[in-house]
């Protein structure tokens, strides 16, 4: 029996001349060893993952506050973060996935970088949520951004969340709910898809749109449009050409010219607007427009539509 449990241990060197007790410590210690064995393997995984880990993710100083935490570094994520970034805010990414395309970008831009899973609450800690100042949940799953936000909420009442979802109406149903749960705080839905389609619908029908703006649940669409053939526009004053609800005449240039560019120099709301000479960005609310114009708008989605179809709105001029 000694023998073979010494080749199950694979243990060499048996004690053949030894006595009994001998036998039976050098078994127990074979038995022992092997026992010991896996988790001296398991506990050496997981120090050298903790230590990547710790390599890999720098997060903010224990003195940060006021700043942003920016959760979820896809396509949306990384677009924000470079956006925040150029404005020179203080900000704090978390992200899961070490491989998603904006961790290489947070870590160039020398942002605090946390690469964890944020529905678990010792993330956002580790984030510093209560000092935080902003939370962007911009994740791809809806009911993980949800829940990051219901979490932010119940350790810091008063941040301003934005968070990312897919379908309008539950951006609209939850943008509703958290407003009336925490009244003092400022809380946003958006929903990427919605806030996009305009643009992409105006693209295709051949105008040229210079930017989506959200307001509230709707967007405005700024766009330049030339007054030829468009009866709500062709003939009438800037003042005349006014639809409430619709559209408002902001620039007038002239039609031939060349195709409206965008720059940084004149900005609304964030968004550039155009600015290249022969646009009068202040005209008379008495200039009448001729079919030789160029007018900038600000539009909404239905007045957009009606300027498409070459109609008069459903409630006249204002």
């Amino acid at each position: 029996m000694y023998l073979p449990l010494l080749d199950i241990f694979t243990m060499g060197d048996p004690a053949t001349d030894e006595s009994r007790a001998r036998k039976v410590l050098q078994l127990i210690a074979g038995f022992t060893g092997l026992a010991i064995l896996p988790l001296v393997v398991a506990a050496t995984i997981n120090a050298t993952g903790a230590f990547r880990t710790a390599s890999i993710s720098h997060p903010p100083t224990d003195d940060l506050s006021d700043h942003i935490v920016l959760v979820g570094l896809g396509k949306v994520g990384t677009r924000v973060l470079i956006r925040l970034r150029s404005t020179q805010h203080r900000i704090v990414v978390v992200e899961r996935n070490p491989r998603a395309r904006g961790v290489a970008v947070a870590r160039e831009l020398g942002v605090p970088l946390i690469l964890e899973d944020a529905t678990d609450p010792r993330v956002l800690d580790l984030a510093r949520i209560r000092q935080s100042a902003s939370l962007l949940v911009l994740t791809s799953a809806d009911s993980a951004n949800l829940d990051i936000v219901m979490a932010s909420r119940e350790v810091n009442p008063g941040v301003r969340a934005v968070m990312r979802l897919y379908d309008d109406d539950f951006a609209a149903t939850v943008s509703l709910t958290l407003r009336a749960s925490y009244p003092d705080a400022l809380t946003r839905s958006r929903s990427v898809s919605a806030l996009a389609a305009p643009a992409f619908a105006a693209a295709m029908m051949g105008r040229h749109v210079l930017g989506v703006m959200p307001v509230e649940r709707g967007v405005l669409l700024f766009t330049a449009v030339d007054v030829a053939g468009h009866p709500a526009l062709e003939g009438f004053s800037i003042h005349q050409a006014f639809a409430r609800n619709e559209w408002r005449v902001l620039a007038v240039g002239a039609a031939g010219s060349a195709r409206v560019s965008c720059s940084s120099s004149d900005t609304l709301g964030g968004l550039h607007l155009p600015d290249r000479p022969g646009f009068d960005w202040r005209p008379s609310h008495g200039r009448v427009l001729r079919a030789g114009d160029r007018v900038v708008l600000a539009t909404t989605r239905r007045g957009l539509d009606i300027l498409m179809r070459g109609a008069m709105p459903a409630a006249g001029h204002s």
